[in-house]
């Protein structure tokens, strides 16, 4: 299914930020969200690489796929534990603990990305996040990570 209109007005990322074009599928129980996002030239940072054919092909960014795991992040506190950043709650990544780029993530068919929450500790005004990361393109890992965030709801002022 395409994007929510109103988690996109809610993200703390613009729309051209976001770059995921469809939520795949939401388990709230198991704390799993999957996603699609499609793969082409014009995504931030990959539309000002330096590309050759053969010594550095067009390909989503690194640093992108770890961006991507922050609106991931926030896909899963707006759908399983329906924190709103309207509402004050804002999330900041914490810490990588393994992180490995196995291939290229190659222009073409799209990426496909998981989260699976594996610890939430939740309190009041503050929620510890846990998360491992798989993302694939046809069949073939390319990302894998396994990261921690801290959510907290602060008063506007």
């Amino acid at each position: 299914m395409p994007l929510d209109p109103e988690f996109v007005a809610d993200c703390p990322y613009g729309p051209g930020a976001i770059c995921i074009d469809e939520l795949v599928e939401v388990d709230k129980d198991s704390g799993i969200v999957r996603a699609r996002m499609s793969t082409r030239p014009d995504l931030p940072l990959t539309r000002d690489q330096r590309a050759h054919p053969v010594r550095h092909p067009r390909h989503v960014s690194g640093g992108l796929m770890v961006h991507l795991t922050g609106i991931l992040g926030f896909m899963h506190t707006y759908y399983c534990l329906g924190l709103r950043h309207a509402d004050g709650w804002i999330g900041y990544g914490g810490r990588i603990y393994d992180a490995r780029f196995a291939s290229l993530a190659k222009m073409g068919s799209p990426l496909e990305m998981e989260l699976r929450a594996t610890k939430i500790r939740q309190r009041e005004t503050q929620v510890f996040g846990r998360y491992e990361f798989r993302f694939t393109q046809d069949d073939i890992l390319i990302y894998q990570g396994d990261q921690a965030a801290m959510w907290m709801r602060v008063s506007p002022s």
